[in-house]
């Protein structure tokens, strides 16, 4: 997902601040620290927090960004972040993970949210990743076969030391926002288009609906990631997405629907129904509390 921050206070959740300028990732892969603003035990509070803690990891195809929740989910450390670069196989993404937390506070578990099909803590599918120069460019088989199947779960538990669960990043962003009540469907809008779906508060098998046909023999990811928004402008994007939600509200009669991601402050919300709820992009973070509160599908299990 993009890394941009929504700037709407009537946001569901408090953005995070920029308030450090960035060092050079690139030379020396050190992470910029944001402020936070989260609730009781976050960072810069006057509670203290409760274990256990929560390394929260949130891979983007922009940006990688982490940081330590407590056992209510608040942050209890500001938040780091690099920007991703390619091409990225499977060692150098856990290497880069791997010294962008090293400054945050000792953790007692890991949950990381990645943006392709993960199922068991396997990668199905890496669409950014397989490619040569990140989003947009050319696939590299090599790089495709890398990804396919790659235990990442597995790979950044010991490389982090912690036990880790690995879910597909829209999934984590929804379990951070549900209301645990009926079929809750979530979309994120950043980099590319996500979706998690949820029943009673219970996170289902994920879907790749970012990669089925949409329109004009174009799939969800092509007309709605950030690269079509930046080529047809806000307006026509803006069409897309209430086009999307139709088809979405059709496809699965959800009881209500969350939108998030980078680019989640960008969509009319006057041409929203009441069913439907813009949340803050922070939640890519705050959701990996989530993965260990409840039992979900498809996620990975982890030994006691």
């Amino acid at each position: 997902m993009s890394p941009d921050q929504p700037d709407d206070p009537s946001d569901h959740r408090a953005s995070a601040t920029d308030d450090t300028a960035s060092r050079d990732p690139a030379s020396r892969q050190d992470a910029s620290h944001e402020g936070s603003t989260s609730g009781s035990g976050a960072a810069g509070s006057n509670t203290a927090p409760r274990h256990p803690f929560t390394l929260a990891v949130d891979i983007g195809g922009t940006g990688l960004k982490a940081s330590v929740l407590d056992a209510g989910g608040a942050m209890v450390a500001d938040r780091v972040k690099v920007p991703t670069t390619y091409p990225l196989p499977p060692d150098k993404l856990v290497s880069t993970l791997t010294r962008l937390v090293a400054s945050l506070p000792a953790s007692e578990r890991a949950s990381v949210g990645f943006p392709g099909m993960v199922r068991n803590g396997l990668v199905l599918s890496a669409p950014h990743f397989s490619t040569k120069h990140g989003p947009g460019s050319a696939v590299d088989s090599h790089l495709f076969k890398q990804w396919s199947g790659f235990d990442l779960a597995s790979a950044l538990a010991s490389s982090f030391g912690l036990p880790t669960k690995v879910a597909n990043d829209a999934d984590i962003q929804g379990a951070a926002v549900i209301a645990g009540k009926g079929l809750e469907l979530t979309i994120t809008l950043g980099t590319g288009f996500g979706t998690g779906l949820f029943y009673q508060g219970h996170l289902m098998p994920h879907l790749e609906i970012a990669h089925q046909p949409f329109r004009k023999g174009e799939t969800y990811n092509d007309q709605l990631g950030e690269a079509a928004r930046k080529e047809i402008g806000e307006e026509r994007w803006n069409k897309r997405v209430h086009k999307a939600i139709v088809i979405l509200r059709a496809l699965m009669f959800f009881d209500h629907l969350y939108i998030g991601g980078g680019n989640s402050r960008r969509v009319n919300r006057d041409q929203l129904d009441d069913d439907v709820t813009i949340v803050d992009n922070t939640a890519g973070i705050l959701g990996g509390i989530k993965l260990w509160e409840v039992d979900h599908l498809a996620v990975n299990e982890v030994p006691a």
